[in-house]
């Protein structure tokens, strides 16, 4: 595999054979969730199976997810630009926001669609458990990798309308005072929340403060566009790291802290660079949040080096495994291989996702 390219497209193969459209085409009948509010990740593993050079397996891994796949729900009436306000955070409005999305993307090109309503959103960045960030993400390279295709558009529509419909800001005033390490040190110094019995909704919803970090941009003071960019990638690799020592608290659940700031990641080089300091900040609440709602008890697990791993080897041992989060995981990691090559970290979370995570 060619591993040139920067950290928003991981150096990954082009995709344009047409598999995913017609992945996407098949998957676009159902919609974003399953038994209430469980997230479709579908649409997300197929892009990273056939960004990675695994797309004979595309429609294969579809039919075995199958079980998972609902129907989209009735609508409860069309939005508008006057009362969309109205409607944001309301998932009984789920198709309806992904009808208004792709009515507004039929009107326009995407990227100025995505760069008016990527500020509205990012403050709901935790809804729905991170899923609609990472699927827009998804969404967003295949866009900048591959050029605009009706299907790649309607899967954009379906991600921003996901995103719209669970779109669920942080308790006020949960950022605290900046902490002086860096990303790693200051995802180690999140504290859980009190109650972990219930699901994200109910942890999220106890946080009180979550250590600030400077590297995020959020700061007064802080360095331009590029120095976000930087300092998202360094969250990434942070959030990766602690992932592979603290996967145990929840093997599935923690990968949602490293593949969200990455999908933010993704989309920068589709935004104004005005917008990606804001992005960091948000990208940073959103990973210390997931955290904070599934960190384990006592400090982190030592784990094994996981010895030298190629681009394509560390991707197949996910895809062969078959579990959406794995792939997930793995397509991630593939990114901080591409930023710097033969970083040994990133293929030890992949191990550990793999080992903890009972596969498909």
């Amino acid at each position: 595999m060619d591993d040139t390219g920067g950290h928003g497209t991981g150096g990954a193969r082009p995709a344009r054979d047409g598999v995913l459209d017609e992945a996407w085409g098949r998957l676009h009948r159902a919609g974003p969730e399953y038994r209430g509010w469980l997230s479709n990740h579908a649409p997300m593993a197929v892009e990273a199976l056939v960004r990675n050079g695994q797309g004979a397996r595309v429609h294969g891994w579809i039919d075995s997810y199958r079980g998972k796949l609902e129907d989209r729900p009735t609508g409860s009436g069309r939005i508008t630009e006057d009362d969309w306000r109205e409607r944001l955070g309301d998932a009984r409005y789920l198709t309806d926001w992904a009808r208004f999305f792709a009515e507004r993307l039929a009107e326009r090109p995407w990227p100025e669609v995505l760069t008016e309503w990527w500020p509205r959103l990012l403050p709901g960045i935790a809804g729905g458990a991170t899923h609609p960030v990472i699927r827009v993400g998804h969404a967003v390279r295949a866009l900048l990798a591959d050029g605009a295709s009706p299907a790649g558009i309607a899967e954009l529509a379906e991600g921003l309308g996901y995103w719209a419909a669970r779109h669920q800001p942080l308790p006020a005033g949960v950022v605290g005072t900046p902490v002086a390490e860096g990303a790693a040190g200051a995802l180690a110094s999140v504290e859980p929340v009190a109650d972990r019995s219930g699901g994200i909704g109910h942890r999220l919803g106890q946080l009180t403060r979550l250590p600030g970090w400077p590297g995020a941009g959020s700061a007064p003071g802080a360095d331009g566009p590029e120095a976000a960019r930087a300092a998202l990638a360094e969250l990434v690799r942070a959030a990766a790291g602690y992932y592979a020592g603290h996967a145990r608290g929840e093997p599935v659940m923690l990968v949602h802290a490293v593949t969200a700031p990455n999908a933010v990641l993704r989309v920068l080089p589709a935004l104004p660079p005005a917008l990606w300091r804001p992005s960091a900040a948000a990208a940073w609440s959103a990973s210390a949040a997931v955290v904070a709602a599934y960190a384990p008890d006592g400090g982190p697990e030592p784990v094994g080096p996981a010895g030298p791993a190629g681009r394509d080897e560390v991707f197949a041992r996910a895809a062969e495994h078959g579990d959406e989060h794995v792939i997930k995981l793995a397509d991630t990691v593939l990114d901080l291989l591409a930023e710097v090559p033969g970083d040994p970290l990133p293929a030890v979370a992949a191990r550990r996702a793999a080992a903890l995570v009972p596969p498909d």
